[in-house]
C-alpha cells in the first residue's frame, strides 16, 4: 500500500513484446494497487492496477506474441492468428451494427454522430470526416520529410465520454528518428492479460506496414497508460507465469 499517497509511476524497458508482457505481469503483482471497479468492465469486482506505467519495447518485431512455457496450465493470452485478424480490424473501417466504433474506423474512416429532427422525430446519423489518418501519416513523411511532430493519429473523440464503453486506445503518435519509425501510444485503460498482447501485436504489424510504405526501418514502441490492469480472474494465472506462487494479493 502506498503510505505517502503519491502516484507510483513504473518504467519497463523490454527487449520484445513477449518480454514486455512478462515484465509487466511481474511488476503489477509487486506494485499494483487493488481497488473495486465502480464503473466500466466488471463493475463491482476488483482489479489490480498500476498508477501509471511506461513500457519501452526495443525490438517489438522479434517476438510479437507471448510465449507460455510448456507444462503451465494457463491459457495463452493471444495467438498470431488472432493478431493477424486484429490487424485487419485496425486497417479497415468496417464495424457491426452493435458497435459504436472500431479502432480501424477511427483510423481510416472516422465519423461523428449528428442528431437531427426529421418530421418531429429525433434521428441520429453518421457524418464522415473524410480523412484516412494512416494514409495522411504516410503522405506527411514521404512528401515533407521526418522533421515534424504532427504525424499523430487520434482514436478518441470528445463525444466518447458519453459512451458506455469508450475507446481504451486514445492516441498513436509517430516519430521517424535514426532511420526508423517509432510508435508512442497511450491507453486510458488497458487489460494486461488479454488486451496488452493483442493490441501491441496488432499495432506492431501496423507500424511495420507504415515503415515499409514510408521507406524506413521498423523501430520501437513506447506505450503509456494510467490504467494498465489485471482483472481478478487472471491473478492466479499471472502468479503461475511469474512463479510468484505464494504471493498474497490483498
Amino acid at each position: 500500500m502506498n503510505q505517502e499517497n503519491l502516484m507510483q509511476p513504473v518504467y519497463i524497458d523490454a527487449f520484445d513484446l513477449d518480454d514486455a508482457w512478462f515484465q509487466c505481469l511481474n511488476a503489477i503483482l509487486e506494485k499494483g494497487q487493488v481497488y473495486k471497479i465502480t464503473r466500466g468492465s466488471y463493475a463491482g469486482e476488483r482489479r489490480l492496477e498500476f498508477d501509471f506505467i511506461t513500457v519501452r519495447v526495443r525490438k517489438p518485431s522479434h517476438q510479437i506474441i507471448p510465449l507460455i512455457p510448456e507444462g503451465l496450465s494457463i491459457p495463452a493470452p493471444t495467438s498470431m492468428e488472432y493478431v493477424n485478424e486484429y490487424l485487419q480490424y485496425l486497417l479497415t473501417g468496417e464495424k457491426t451494427e452493435t458497435e459504436d466504433y472500431t479502432y480501424g474506423e477511427r483510423l481510416v474512416e472516422p465519423k461523428v454522430k449528428i442528431e437531427e429532427v426529421v418530421s418531429g422525430e429525433k434521428m441520429v446519423k453518421d457524418m464522415p470526416l473524410k480523412v484516412n489518418q494512416i494514409e495522411e501519416v504516410i503522405k506527411i513523411y514521404k512528401t515533407e520529410g521526418f522533421g515534424t511532430n504532427q504525424a499523430i493519429m487520434e482514436i478518441g473523440m470528445p463525444s466518447d465520454i458519453k459512451l458506455k464503453d469508450p475507446p481504451c486506445l486514445r492516441l498513436i503518435d509517430t516519430r521517424v528518428r535514426y532511420g526508423k519509425l517509432h510508435f508512442i501510444v497511450y491507453f486510458r485503460s488497458w487489460d494486461l492479460w488479454g488486451g496488452f498482447p493483442s493490441n501491441l501485436g496488432g499495432l506492431q504489424l501496423v507500424k511495420q506496414y507504415l515503415a515499409e510504405e514510408i521507406g524506413v526501418e521498423d523501430g520501437e514502441i513506447i506505450a503509456c497508460s494510467k490504467g494498465l490492469h489485471l482483472y481478478e480472474y487472471a491473478w492466479e494465472w499471472a502468479k503461475l507465469r511469474t512463479k510468484k506462487f505464494d504471493l498474497e494479493i490483498k
